[in-house]
C-alpha cells in the first residue's frame, strides 16, 4: 500500500509511494583523463600516495565553454526520446547542481526553454552536491504526490571548475558529468523510503569561500596559497563525519522498511574515496559485489555520482529484472540522505559522451 508523503519513519525518515523511476541517462565529457597529466605538476609519488587512497585512476573534464547544463541537457534529450516522452508530458524539471549556469535566472529555467517543456511546467533549481540525488528523488516523489506526473530530475556538477590546480587532494579526486532521470505516477507503486539529515555546524569542511554575496572573513586555518574562489575540503573532517553518519543512515534506513542488509541487491554509495567506501561495505556487512564502485574511472561526480552508477556498473542489472536498490548520498553541506527503492526494469540506463 502507498504510503502518503510526509508520513515519518522516525526523524527525517519519510515513505513515499505511487511513484516510479522509469528511466536514467548520464553524460561525460569527452575522453577520459588519467592521472599522468599530474604527475608533472606533483611529482609521481606524491600522485600515487593519492591515489592509492582514493583510487581514482581516470576522470572527464569539461571542455572549454561546457557547462553542467550542456551536459544534462544532452542527458535529457536523449532519455525522453528512450522514454517516448513527449516534452509537453513534463510536469516539473528539478536541476540540482552546485555549478549553475549563471546566479540568475535559475538553470532550470534554462533547460526549460532549450528543451521546449511547456508553460505549466515548474522548473527550479537545488543547490546541493553529495547528497543532492537523493534529495532530488525525494522532492520528485512528493511532487508527483502532489499531483505532478512526470518530473525530469537533472543531477550533475563540473567540479573541475572549481577545484584549485594546485591542491593535489581536490584537483586529482574530482571528475564531471550530467544525469538525468524520469520519474512519473504508478499507482501502487512500493513506497520509497527515503531518510535525509543536515549538521550545517560542519559548513566549512566543503566549501568555496568567495564567489556569492557575504563579505569574506580572514581565515587563519585556510592553507597558504590556497585560492578562495576555488574549492576547499578538509577532508579528514569529511572522512570522521562519513563514517559517523553514514552507516548509521543506511542500519535506520533498512528498519523503516522492514528488511534485511543482505536483501538489498546494491548500495549506490556516493563516489568520495574508494577506501572511505570499502570500509563503510565493511561496516554495514556489505559484500564488493553490494557495494560497486567506479570513482576509478569517473572519479568523484558529486551529485551525479549515485545515478552514474546506475548507468555504468548496474546498467545490465536494472534494465532486465527487478532490483531492490539503496542510494546513498553523504558530503558537503554537511547532509546526507538515503533512498530504498524497489526498481522495475528500467527503460534504459545509458551513459553518453557529450
Amino acid at each position: 500500500m502507498s504510503a502518503a508523503v510526509g508520513s515519518a519513519a522516525g526523524q527525517g525518515g519519510f515513505a513515499v509511494g505511487g511513484v516510479a523511476l522509469r528511466g536514467v541517462v548520464s553524460a561525460v565529457p569527452g575522453q577520459p583523463i588519467d592521472n599522468a597529466r599530474f604527475v608533472e605538476r606533483f611529482g609521481e609519488q606524491a600522485v600515487n600516495d593519492v591515489v592509492k587512497m582514493i583510487g581514482v585512476e581516470a576522470r572527464h573534464w569539461a571542455r572549454p565553454g561546457q557547462t553542467t547544463a550542456d551536459l544534462c541537457l544532452d542527458a535529457a534529450r536523449v532519455l525522453l526520446e528512450r522514454l517516448d516522452w513527449a516534452a509537453e508530458s513534463v510536469d516539473a524539471l528539478v536541476f540540482v547542481s552546485q555549478t549553475p549556469d549563471h546566479r540568475l535566472p535559475a538553470t532550470a529555467c534554462i533547460l526549460h526553454g532549450r528543451l521546449g517543456l511547456a508553460p505549466g511546467c515548474q522548473a527550479f533549481d537545488v543547490s546541493l552536491g553529495c547528497s543532492g540525488y537523493t534529495y532530488g528523488l525525494w522532492l520528485a516523489a512528493a511532487m508527483i504526490n502532489a499531483g505532478c506526473r512526470r518530473v525530469l530530475l537533472l543531477a550533475g556538477e563540473t567540479s573541475s571548475r572549481l577545484v584549485d590546480p594546485s591542491d593535489r587532494g581536490t584537483a586529482i579526486l574530482f571528475g564531471d558529468a550530467g544525469t538525468a532521470s524520469g520519474l512519473e505516477a504508478a499507482p501502487g507503486a512500493p513506497p520509497i523510503h527515503f531518510r535525509l539529515g543536515t549538521d550545517g555546524s560542519g559548513a566549512g569542511a566543503l566549501i568555496v569561500p568567495e564567489g556569492g554575496f557575504r563579505t569574506p572573513v580572514p581565515d587563519p586555518d585556510r592553507p597558504e596559497g590556497l585560492d578562495p574562489t576555488r574549492l576547499h575540503m578538509d577532508g579528514g573532517e569529511v572522512f570522521t563525519f562519513t563514517l559517523r553518519a553514514v552507516p548509521r543512515l543506511i542500519k535506520d534506513t533498512l528498519a523503516d522498511a522492514g528488511v534485511e542488509g543482505d536483501s538489498v541487491d546494491a548500495y549506490l554509495l556516493h563516489q568520495a574515496n574508494r577506501f572511505m567506501l570499502r570500509h563503510i561495505a565493511k561496516k554495514i556487512g556489505a559484500t564488493e559485489a553490494q557495494t560497486p564502485i567506479n570513482i576509478d574511472r569517473y572519479g568523484n561526480t558529486s551529485s551525479a555520482t549515485l545515478p552514474l552508477l546506475l548507468t555504468t556498473d548496474l546498467a545490465e542489472r536494472v534494465t532486465r529484472a527487478s532490483s531492490r536498490m539503496m542510494l546513498v548520498g553523504f558530503g558537503v553541506g554537511l547532509s546526507w540522505g538515503s533512498a530504498l527503492m524497489e526498481l522495475e526494469p528500467l527503460t534504459c540506463a545509458e551513459t553518453i559522451v557529450a
